[in-house]
């Protein structure tokens, strides 16, 4: 199968929006007035950003997941997306259920493909979203304040957690395994409650790095410091049952969570819940802004201690 006939048989289809898409040189996009164009690109290496068992269809969603992600975090509307994708072969048992796994996230969130590449090479995959937002209402980095509250939605760590039972440094059940591994396989981007915090929200971005590591560049950008109560990070039962060191490298600096961690103004707090419960994502508030630069963290028993993210200074 050569690379049009992979095209055209499992990602060419009819535009929706776009005036124009896959089958000419440049896809055409319409954006509405009054918007801006918000647009972001990940890549995922197998090997690096993913393990060689994953399925085709999880490994398709995942891979425009994590970049819904980021339209999340910046309070953009989905518009379109490109993929490239580099295969070691034209292998039509992977191409199928992947493209399936990919279209099928990209309808419930009203995402069309509009080109892309594709190549032979190790197993590579790039997919590029673009959104659109109202002028002056993007969610950003910079905008947190003294003050606010600090929330993340959903739950942390359920990712990692399935990495360490395929490294074998820990076991679980055959159902607990499940749940956490699909966790890390198939994200859910928080579309919905990134919209919801237009103008609710003072700042944003998506836990793909883990929560001290994002954290931090929020920190940095809005020039302030934060304190956490370790005791209120969300995390489910099969995580809970886990040893507290375990738990805790897992919420803190686990990565591939991709849910939202944001701030909000203290008075704002039933405002959040009310976004949060609009959009049917669980949000909770885990700690608060400070003024000084720097990251406490106040353990289960209300000790503090100054946080170190790895690569991070900021926390230094």
């Amino acid at each position: 199968m050569g690379e049009f006939e992979l095209i055209t048989r499992y990602f060419q289809r009819p535009p929706q929006r776009a005036e124009l898409a896959i089958g000419d040189d440049c896809a055409l996009l319409r954006v509405d007035a009054g918007q801006r164009l918000a647009v972001s690109s990940d890549m995922l290496v197998e090997g690096r950003h993913f393990l060689s068992t994953v399925a085709p269809d999880r490994l398709g969603h995942k891979a425009l997941a994590v970049n819904l992600s980021d339209l999340a975090a910046c309070g953009a509307e989905p518009l379109a997306c490109t993929l490239a994708l580099a295969l070691p072969r034209a292998d039509e048992a992977f191409v199928a259920p992947f493209a399936r796994g990919l279209f099928a996230l990209a309808d419930a969130h009203g995402i069309e493909l509009v080109g892309g590449d594709t190549t032979a090479g190790p197993l590579t995959l790039c997919v590029t979203v673009m959104g659109q937002v109202p002028i002056a209402q993007a969610l950003l980095r910079s905008g947190a304040r003294a003050g606010d509250e600090l929330w993340v939605s959903g739950r942390l760590g359920d990712a990692r957690l399935a990495l360490e039972v395929f490294r074998g440094s820990c076991t679980l059940g055959a159902d607990d395994f499940e749940a956490v591994r699909r966790a890390m396989e198939c994200p859910e981007p928080r579309v919905a409650l990134g919209l919801a915090l237009r103008g609710l929200a003072s700042s944003a971005i998506d836990v793909s790095d883990g929560l001290l590591g994002d954290l931090g560049h929020v920190l940095q950008a809005s020039r302030v410091g934060a304190r956490i109560e370790l005791a209120a990070l969300p995390r489910s039962p099969v995580l809970a049952a886990q040893a507290p060191a375990l738990q805790h490298e897992c919420l803190l600096r686990g990565g591939d969570d991709y849910e939202l961690l944001f701030t909000a103004p203290a008075a704002r707090h039933a405002d959040v819940q009310g976004a949060a419960a609009a959009a049917g994502v669980a949000a909770t508030a885990i700690g608060h802004i400070v003024a000084a630069p720097g990251l406490v963290l106040v353990d289960e028993q209300g000790r503090e201690q100054p946080a170190l993210a790895r690569g991070f200074d900021h926390f230094a």
